[in-house]
């Protein structure tokens, strides 16, 4: 399992996963915008790294990335509320999807849950975007229902998977 660190120290393998820092907020909305997500923005995410609700993680190189000429390579939104941790948006750049790099943010971030008293977690998903679906189930999430025309930029439905932890003793 990746394991989180909150600075811009260096790490011994390609990329590590730390802790969201404004520093990186222009590199996180334009790979929102490259993936098609639920449109935040900047302010958005700033706000939300204030909050001690939120879950945010970065997938950072030491140095960027000779293929991309970026540091942040994707990274993880969520929330806890109520013992339920919310994913709102998990993104990679195009040139590095399918290495892992998403499985390891999610990994982290449900670490950090369960470290938090969490025992289920919701996400919503585009209806036709496999690999993601793919991924989420990896990590034990199921569809749970569907949100007709949820998504714009294109118009589509959205599938709700969940995924329950259970009950820490």
């Amino acid at each position: 399992m990746a394991s989180v660190k909150p600075d811009h120290g260096a790490v011994s393998c390609e990329h590590g996963i730390y802790l969201m820092t404004e520093h990186d907020l222009l590199e996180v909305v334009e790979i929102e915008e490259s993936c098609a997500l639920s449109r935040w923005g900047w302010d958005a995410y700033r706000e939300e790294l204030g909050r001690p609700e939120s879950m945010m993680y970065v997938a950072r190189w030491r140095r960027p990335n000779p293929l991309t000429e970026r540091l942040v390579a994707g990274f993880l939104a969520a929330r806890v509320t109520a013992g339920e941790m919310h994913i709102n948006n998990v993104g990679v750049i195009e040139q590095v999807r399918g290495r892992g790099i998403a499985s390891e943010l999610l990994s982290v971030a449900v670490a950090d849950a369960l470290s938090r008293g969490v025992v289920s977690a919701v996400l919503e998903v585009r209806a036709g975007n496999m690999a993601a679906q793919s991924l989420y189930r990896r990590h034990g999430f199921e569809i749970a229902g569907r949100r007709r025309d949820y998504y714009s930029r294109p118009t589509e439905d959205a599938l709700v998977m969940t995924a329950a932890f259970g009950r820490r003793a």
